[in-house]
């Protein structure tokens, strides 16, 4: 093919294409009916009495005790929540954590890349059922006949070269391309909304690890510090053991006692290995990469003053509600597809090309082709089967919508376990610190009372047993509190809306969809 031909064809396959498809477009412009099946509908809120999550309304503010983590925490409703969270703790150290692990967490760049996927899929699904399909053919043949002459037959050779561009499309007459895309949509939705979830649930994983270091150097800073105590008054017994002044009994007695709490000391060891390890999969690391911070409850603030969200907002806020939302749409816009099935469906189709049975008038006006087709396809008879996918659509619906009640009813749940946590372990705090230094005045008190034989050995083992219990209690109490703030964070749905990269907030909330046709 010559430059002059080649750009003869490029022109028509490119003035035909544009005009047959504004053409295409705008004569079946007015075809368009209204979309069957359901319209979706966001579902109503839960009805509850104002903040109130629990039987019993909340306290204004948590018991206050004196130490590490015993500050009194006031429930302030309607407080909005900072996109960084963790920040209320006021942690440079977990703020960085957190920032390497958002970044390089193989979890997370899933999910996002699961979100380019889905997106990419809609809009090749766009592509193909709202737009005209432009095509273009160039060909060449060459066939070799029986022709009919005068004297008989005579073979001949035949040429033929055509060129052409063809244009088709699909009406969407009632509405099954709309209820495609919007099912299609509401999967893109889903998708978003599940990179929220991978979000929050991953900060609050990074927070809850940190909080459990923290809490395991706590307990195995108390139980050293017991150690060495146990270790001091054995040394003590021993000396009176050497001088004849106690019994054999009371030695073994209190070797029993420091061999006893030294056991504890290796599984708190393993369990603050795996913690750090824990943290470092987090972060997107080897578990050997250097680098890592360390936390302790010291280094960590418990925040004064706790959001309760409205149980409106709190619909709109949870990453998992919302992405049980989006699976309703779809199963919604199923129906419709569904329904779309049963009517008749329109096609259209047209081409403009020429034939010659010479290339170098291929182009020539005279040898111009067109054609133009209208179809229609009505379904008849198919066994009921359309029907049944109908009903089967619905069903799925009904499954959506059971699943969306489900999950409502765990996120209010997990506000409410949140919520109370806060209160009864802020009191179990106060009781435990109380414990705590009644124990350590005991203790004291009964050492000074064995040196003076006002008492015997047995007591003062049980006064040692005694407060190393509380003092361990102590700290996991403490730690308690931190953990108990962080889960009402991730409850509430850790404030994505407000960073710049968030998912627009939906449209507000109003009734639960019905499954009535809107033909």
């Amino acid at each position: 093919m010559d430059k002059r031909t080649l750009r003869a064809y490029v022109h028509q396959v490119r003035q035909v294409s544009h005009v047959g498809a504004l053409a295409v477009v705008a004569g079946l412009a007015g075809l368009g009916g209204c979309a069957v099946g359901p319209d979706f509908k966001t579902p109503d809120v839960p009805v509850a009495d104002g903040a109130s999550y629990t039987p019993e309304p909340l306290p204004a503010q948590t018991a206050s005790s004196p130490g590490t983590g015993g500050a009194a925490q006031r429930f302030v409703t309607g407080m909005d929540i900072p996109a960084q969270w963790w920040s209320v703790f006021q942690s440079p150290a977990l703020d960085q954590l957190l920032r390497g692990a958002l970044a390089q967490n193989p979890n997370m760049a899933a999910a996002e890349a699961a979100l380019r996927q889905v997106r990419e899929n809609y809009n090749a699904q766009a592509g193909q059922l709202v737009y005209p399909a432009v095509n273009g053919a160039l060909g060449a043949s060459r066939q070799k006949t029986q022709v009919a002459t005068p004297g008989g037959t005579q073979a001949a050779v035949l040429d033929l070269y055509n060129a052409s561009v063809n244009v088709s499309y699909t009406p969407d007459v009632f509405g099954a391309t709309r209820r495609t895309l919007e099912g299609a949509q509401a999967a893109v939705d889903y998708q978003r909304n599940q990179v929220e979830a991978t979000y929050l649930a991953l900060s609050a994983n990074v927070v809850t690890a940190a909080i459990q270091e923290a809490s395991l150097r706590a307990q195995l800073q108390a139980t050293r510090d017991v150690l060495a105590a146990l270790t001091r008054q054995q040394n003590v017994i021993e000396k009176q053991f050497e001088f004849g002044a106690i019994a054999r009994a009371q030695v073994l007695s209190q070797r029993n006692l420091v061999a006893q709490t030294a056991a504890t000391v290796p599984p708190l060891e393993k369990a603050l290995a795996q913690t750090r390890h824990l943290l470092s999969t987090l972060a997107g690391k080897l578990p050997g990469e250097a680098g890592m911070p360390e936390f302790t409850l010291a280094s960590l603030t418990l925040p004064e003053a706790l959001p309760v969200s409205l149980p409106s907002a709190l619909v709109r806020q949870r990453p998992d509600i919302r992405a049980s939302e989006e699976l309703l749409r779809q199963a919604s816009a199923d129906i419709g597809v569904a329904t779309a099935a049963l009517y008749p469906q329109f096609t259209l189709s047209g081409s403009y090309g020429s034939a010659s049975p010479t290339f170098s008038k291929l182009f020539e006006g005279d040898n111009a082709i067109w054609s133009l087709t209208a179809g229609l396809t009505a379904p008849i008879f198919n066994g009921g089967a359309l029907r049944a996918r109908k009903r089967a659509s619905e069903a799925a619906y009904d499954v959506a919508a059971a699943q969306y009640r489900a999950t409502l009813l765990t996120a209010f749940q997990n506000v409410a376990d949140s919520l109370r946590a806060l209160e009864s372990d802020a009191a179990a705090l106060t009781a435990q610190a109380e414990s705590e230094a009644l124990a350590a005045e005991t203790l004291a008190l009964s050492e000074e009372q064995y040196k003076l034989g006002a008492i015997s050995y047995l007591s003062l083992l049980d006064a040692q047993r005694v407060f190393q219990q509380a003092h361990i209690g102590l700290v996991q109490a403490q730690a308690a509190r931190y953990a108990d703030t962080a889960a009402l964070f991730q409850a509430l749905g850790g404030g994505w809306w407000n960073r710049a990269d968030g998912v627009p907030a939906a449209v507000p909330v109003s009734t639960m969809p019905s499954i009535s046709q809107n033909p």
